[in-house]
């Protein structure tokens, strides 16, 4: 079986997708047999597409004009569920962006579709060759007995980081939620990564503790933090921030009570008891989909383990509007579209608050009781 894919999205992270895709099917694992976008897609991604393939603006032409096996979602969060719905509907198998939903009702409708049908997610670290390494040291109690698992991230993110698209920094958009923030969209990974390597990605949560902040004049959280916590296990703390001095390689931290395994999740560097760890190659996720409808290879990202994610996602949602942070603790750096934001010393209470298995407002930092409500 070779399967024809096609990709729901050109721009953005969508031209990520397509390179996959065409490289897949250049090694004949697949056939691109085409791409959508509402809007004019860049020449780039256009040249991404293989000669034949179908190019349309419409997803419903572009499934009517194709017979696809698997649909690539990749377009903004609040239209992932009515086009993966579209493709189920046409008999594919999917491969949806993060967040695959946006709440726990769409989660639970997703999932009925989708029965007999495979729901791949875009959470590239699941593919890791990190996850069995890191597993591997927790169950041979290396470090002892998990006592929480955390994730930190800090990065700056510019004004066009802001301008890309409608929905950035947005919390809805047309009355419709589409929850863009910190711990749901950058920093999405963080939390997803944790709760897979603590076990309980696919498992809803007891209670969960929100705490969003703004420094730009946004809808969303540039800067947040979130626990949750479950039933006979660790809770799981994350925090991070869009408003960071310098850049910064984001990480999940496992606690234990004899040391501490530390992953930077995107470079795959893997250190126990301040060791580090060999790790093999990622799996690429479209790949894995790909072997898994040909030969059973089992899923790396299935829509089960964004249960827990999702749920944090609905909380999100549901928290009240981010605190803005006043002017003394916020500092603009640069102009135009390079113009940044910095709230001096976050890149520490970031880490702070991953090594503490604290929020934010548990740290007693100055800027997280300083603004008022908007």
């Amino acid at each position: 079986m070779t399967p024809d894919v096609v990709v729901f999205g050109m721009a953005g992270y969508a031209a990520q997708h397509l390179r996959r895709a065409r490289a897949l099917h250049d090694r004949g694992e697949l056939v691109l047999a085409g791409a959508c976008d509402i809007r004019e897609p860049p020449p780039e991604a256009r040249g991404l597409l293989p000669e034949g393939a179908v190019i349309t603006r419409d997803a419903a032409e572009l499934l009517a004009r194709t017979t696809p096996d698997i649909a690539v979602v990749a377009t903004p969060p609040h239209t992932h569920l009515p086009l993966a719905k579209l493709a189920l509907a046409a008999g594919c198998h999917l491969l949806v962006e993060k967040p695959p939903v946006l709440d726990l009702a769409a989660f639970a409708e997703l999932t009925e579709l989708a029965r007999g049908r495979a729901c791949q997610t875009g959470f590239q670290s699941f593919g890791s060759a990190a996850v069995p390494v890191v597993r591997r040291a927790i169950e041979d109690g290396e470090i002892g007995t998990v006592t929480g698992i955390a994730a930190g991230g800090a990065w700056i993110r510019r004004d066009r980081y802001f301008a890309r698209a409608e929905w950035a920094g947005r919390r809805r958009v047309g009355g419709l939620p589409v929850v863009d923030g910190a711990l749901t969209n950058p920093f999405a990974h963080a939390v997803a990564t944790a709760l897979l390597v603590h076990g309980t990605a696919g498992v809803l949560p007891e209670r969960i503790a929100v705490e969003l902040y703004r420094a730009r004049d946004i809808e969303s959280d540039d800067t947040a933090c979130a626990r949750l916590s479950f039933a006979g296990a660790p809770d799981v703390v994350v925090a991070a921030t869009l408003d960071a001095e310098a850049d910064h390689e984001p990480y999940v931290l496992v606690h234990g009570t004899e040391g501490r395994i530390r992953w930077q999740y995107k470079t795959d560097l893997v250190t126990v008891h301040d060791r580090q760890r060999p790790v093999g190659p990622p799996r690429d996720l479209l790949a894995n989909l790909v072997a898994h409808l040909r030969g059973g290879e089992p899923l790396l990202a299935p829509l089960a383990a964004t249960r827990a994610f999702t749920a944090l996602v609905e909380a999100v949602r549901d928290a009240p509007e981010p605190l803005p942070l006043p002017a003394e603790w916020v500092r603009a750096v640069g102009t135009g579209p390079d113009r940044h934001f910095v709230v001096p010393g976050v890149d520490r209470d970031v880490d702070t608050a991953a090594d503490r298995l604290a929020l934010f407002s548990e740290l007693a930092l100055p800027w997280t009781g300083a603004g008022t409500r908007a």
